[in-house]
């Protein structure tokens, strides 16, 4: 059963990010103890990225070396290219000796092993994610990082696309996403729903009316964020701007 969404509502974007990196520590000590590793997906976009840098100076509170990390959507582009998660990731924290020994699955850049071939390199991706075995629970992530745009995409699920009505592959390639750049590789929303903890990082007033409609449960094909639940837990972290419409 998916949970109910709970929002944490907090003064700023800094403010929401130390909260979900406080929680999201935690939850990581709690399954690497549990379980001996703990499972996460990663985000991009501002406060995903600013979630890393706050974690590079906490370094000491993580058990790296039993951390897997995964991606909930990536662009396929040259792996060189600024505009790659796993990049900013590595930038922002992973490439820090402090960090190492996490276990890092990213996507395929359009340059990598599977040349330009984005299909190809999205089942690759989606093998990965079928191979893991699901907990005690049925979940196979601990936690799926969201951020979130002003229409309520998610990953790179947007309104009305094939990708957001995706119900059995785990992860699929995206060729015309109206947010550039075109092509994509993302998880879709079955995926997202098979982790423990589905968190949401969101600020801004441009958020607000995404908000409004996935807290509310509004109709995934018009807001994706509304078809995101956790098992365990849906949290939606916020700057007060983005709560302004609840």
């Amino acid at each position: 059963m998916p949970s109910t969404p709970r929002t944490d509502i907090h003064p700023s974007s800094a403010e929401l990010v130390e909260a979900a990196a406080d929680r999201l520590i935690a939850v990581i000590a709690d399954a690497q103890r549990e379980r001996g590793i703990a499972r996460v997906v990663l985000t991009g976009g501002s406060n995903g990225i600013a979630l890393l840098e706050l974690l590079s100076g906490r370094t000491d509170e993580i058990d790296f070396p039993a951390l897997h990390l995964y991606f909930g959507d990536d662009r396929f582009v040259p792996a060189d290219d600024p505009d790659r998660n796993v990049g900013q990731a590595r930038s922002a924290l992973l490439d820090d000796p402090d960090a190492a020994g996490a276990r890092i699955f990213e996507m395929a850049a359009s340059d990598g092993e599977y040349g330009d071939d984005i299909e190809a390199a999205a089942a690759a991706y989606g093998a990965i994610v079928d191979a893991l075995e699901p907990r005690e629970d049925g979940a196979v992530f601990d936690v799926h990082l969201l951020g979130m745009g002003g229409e309520g995409h998610i990953n790179s699920l947007f309104p009305h696309t094939p990708a957001v009505a995706e119900r059995s592959a785990s992860v699929v390639a995206v060729t015309d996403s109206p947010k550039p750049p075109p092509r994509r590789i993302t998880l879709t929303l079955p995926a997202v729903n098979s982790s423990r903890h589905v968190w949401f990082l969101v600020a801004g007033a441009d958020k607000a009316d995404a908000v409004a409609a996935g807290v509310h449960g509004a109709d995934a094909a018009d807001w994706p964020c509304a078809g995101a639940h956790g098992r365990v837990s849906t949290v939606w972290f916020l700057d007060e701007k983005a709560a302004s419409k609840l």
